[in-house]
């Protein structure tokens, strides 16, 4: 069943401060909303943000004056109800200087997610469906866990009309980026595992 968009807006509006308030009252937890729901997830990890910020590195090396790189900062489409919190997203640097609440989602040149040891299905399934549907030009995932990456271009409805798979080790054009995944550094086994 398909909500009308007064409904929609109502509920993701109902959401959004609900999860403002929540956000508010802790450090540990980050919520993202996606068809009507409340993502609550736990802030990252050490080894997680060591491979966002060597990627960052290179993202505001060639970035240049025009863009910014923005690390978990709100990205949303109120229209379609979702709100997520990419690890890393590369928008005009005008859009950086603006007073919205968030990142609005046609404004996302790239958006990066390294995948949390726990919840891979987050970025595989929920966020590649989310992204394409909010029309995101380039989403790359980075996977630590076995040492690949996946760049998705040409959002196409709730998908993508081009998949590439890579291993850490290559250089990947994701836009106007050049990215050398050779300096990623994978997650270490569990003890005893």
């Amino acid at each position: 069943m398909s909500l009308k968009p007064d409904t929609r807006d109502e509920i993701y509006r109902h959401l959004r401060e609900y999860r403002d308030q929540l956000m508010e009252r802790t450090e540990v937890l980050y919520g993202e909303i996606s068809d009507g729901r409340l993502l609550m997830m736990m802030r990252p990890v050490m080894a997680h943000q060591r491979v966002a910020n060597r990627l960052r590195d290179q993202l505001i090396a060639q970035g240049g004056d025009s863009m910014s790189v923005m690390a978990e900062t709100d990205l949303e489409d109120p229209a379609l109800g979702i709100l997520r919190i990419p690890d890393l997203c590369v928008i005009p640097r005008d859009v950086e200087e603006s007073e919205d609440r968030a990142i609005p989602a046609d404004q996302a040149l790239v958006v990066i997610e390294i995948v949390s040891p726990s919840n891979s299905s987050n970025d595989y399934r929920d966020k590649v469906r989310d992204y394409a549907r909010m029309r995101i030009a380039h989403y790359l995932i980075v996977d630590p866990r076995d040492g690949t990456c996946v760049h998705y271009w040409q959002p196409v409805g709730e998908d993508w009309d081009n998949r590439q798979r890579h291993v850490f080790g290559d250089v990947i054009t994701v836009g106007e980026f050049a990215l050398d995944t050779g300096g990623l550094t994978r997650y270490r086994a569990p003890a005893g595992g």
